[in-house]
């Protein structure tokens, strides 16, 4: 049977890593990629096939996007199983008297409403197949990070979204998953950009587990979103928070 997902920022890192996992487990994965860059979305269609992937290039952030996810799916596939929120961003990072409220707010439509958004377009859909909303959340959402106000907070309301939609869509089922440090586009721009705004013992925490090949790779917490999108998981871990390492969860390292 038919599983269709729709993957939001799946152009590069984690999300590109998602939809290779996805679409290389069986040939009954079906994906809606989304994201701002194209040439990789354009590379996904033409490896895997027209029948099997459909690409979306926007701006997540605007709701015209969703509307065009959500419509291709239906149109393409006949249906929505899965919806995994990738997309987010990190800047502003900095002291807060000095972070531009501007950025605030566009972090905020990329990392928050973007995903309230999706999940109010698509939870019709969702319903009709009992699917599920896995949201990439982050280590941030539990603890401050210095100089990563509008991050870590995004992420925490994040995980509260999560939790509500678990509470009071019973028809689907939500969680919200963190990936660990993971080797990305984000890590190199920690490393060289914003890393320039956060004290010096922050930053050595992400210089030093790349300097120490301690980074994870991109495909190792793929797979646990991947398994977690096809499979569906039990009551007890529903509208949680959890790492991709969490024990509960060792059965969709692989």
């Amino acid at each position: 049977m038919s599983h269709v997902t729709i993957l939001t920022g799946a152009s590069r890192g984690i999300g590109k890593a998602i939809a290779e996992i996805l679409l290389t487990t069986n040939d009954q994965t079906k994906l809606i990629a989304v994201a701002r860059s194209g040439d990789n979305l354009k590379d996904l269609e033409e490896k895997y096939g027209s029948d099997r992937v459909g690409i979306v290039i926007g701006d997540v952030a605007e709701q015209s996007t969703t509307k065009a996810a959500i419509d291709l799916a239906i149109k393409k596939f006949g249906q929505i199983n899965s919806v995994i929120a990738n997309a987010g961003v990190l800047d502003p990072v900095g002291p807060i008297e000095q972070t531009d409220l501007a950025k605030w707010k566009r972090l905020y439509d990329i990392n928050l409403f973007a995903v309230v958004d999706i999940i109010q377009q698509s939870l019709p859909e969702l319903k009709k197949t009992n699917g599920n909303i896995i949201a990439v959340s982050s280590g941030a959402s539990l603890k401050p990070y210095n100089a990563w106000y509008a991050y870590g907070s995004s992420k925490a309301a994040l995980n509260h979204l999560i939790a509500s939609v678990a509470e009071e869509e019973t028809d689907i089922q939500s969680i919200s998953i963190a990936p660990g440090v993971v080797d990305t586009a984000m890590q190199q721009d920690i490393r060289n950009v914003f890393g320039k705004k956060m004290a010096p013992d922050a930053l050595s925490r992400f210089t030093d587990l790349h300097k120490n090949n301690q980074l994870l790779k991109p495909e190792t917490p793929a797979t646990v979103y991947v398994n977690l999108a096809i499979r569906g998981w039990s009551k007890e871990v529903n509208g949680t928070y959890l790492r991709f390492d969490d024990k509960s969860l060792v059965s969709y390292t692989k």
